[in-house]
């Protein structure tokens, strides 16, 4: 039988443990008739400049781990709002680590951070980038490589430096104002930002209106993908035009 509450759409959707910023986004983005459903992958606030390799495959094993927890709700498609792994292991890796989540979630459709980012920037034909992470210099440069090796021109990267994946949430709106302002330049077709933990979602439409140009948070393109990979095509106002337009 259909799902009273979500009859159109039922989302899940993959978190660390310490994410505080993208389930209240993307409740945010719902339109009527879908629901999302948060799955929290059993991680811990460890420092991300640490023994990076080890890190990664704890959380690989932690999202799989989620996704088996989440799917006796019977979501139609998994959204994984976790996937540094990808920008550190590069794009060749992608098809395995996806192929691995489809799997996990019983053959259910799956939006990851690559795919979406890269429909999102395609759907505005976007080539040359300013790039936001929340890494420390290391995670910004296998963030930006990944961008570059994948086609496209990363013109400026900016890492907001935080020491741990917790302290991500408690960047404010003021400090991405300011990066957004400084990072912009007449050669950059759109601002991009990484990190599900980053709250950008809400300032990105504002933003859009002072450079003149797309601001895609990577929480709004996650969301926007799985929509419209899954038959949702409702224009969402007041979180950017991604959602409003494309």
């Amino acid at each position: 039988m259909t799902d009273s509450l979500g009859p159109r759409l039922k989302v899940g959707v993959i978190v660390p443990a310490t994410n505080t910023s993208a389930q209240p986004e993307m409740e945010s983005m719902r339109p009527a008739g879908v629901t999302n459903h948060t799955g929290r992958m059993p991680t811990e606030n460890l420092c991300i400049a640490d023994d990076v390799a080890s890190l990664l495959a704890s959380y690989r094993d932690a999202t799989h781990e989620a996704i088996k927890h989440l799917t006796p709700c019977d979501p139609d498609c998994i959204v994984i709002g976790f996937s540094p792994e990808i920008y550190w292991d590069g794009p060749e890796s992608h098809a395995r680590v996806l192929a691995s989540m489809k799997a996990a979630s019983g053959g259910r459709p799956v939006t990851m951070s690559p795919d979406a980012l890269r429909e999102a920037l395609d759907s505005y034909g976007a080539r040359r980038i300013a790039l936001i992470t929340p890494y420390v210099p290391v995670g910004d440069d296998t963030a930006s490589r990944f961008f570059t090796d994948t086609g496209y021109d990363v013109v400026t990267v900016r890492g907001l430096g935080c020491s741990n994946p917790a302290r991500i949430a408690h960047v404010s709106e003021a400090e991405l104002r300011d990066i957004i302002k400084e990072i912009d330049g007449q050669d950059v077709d759109a601002v991009v930002q990484i990190g599900t933990n980053v709250a950008l979602a809400r300032l990105a439409a504002t933003a859009e209106t002072w450079i003149g140009k797309p601001v895609i948070s990577n929480n709004t393109a996650l969301y926007w993908h799985a929509l419209r990979h899954n038959g949702i095509q409702d224009r969402v106002p007041g979180l950017g035009s991604l959602l409003s337009e494309h």
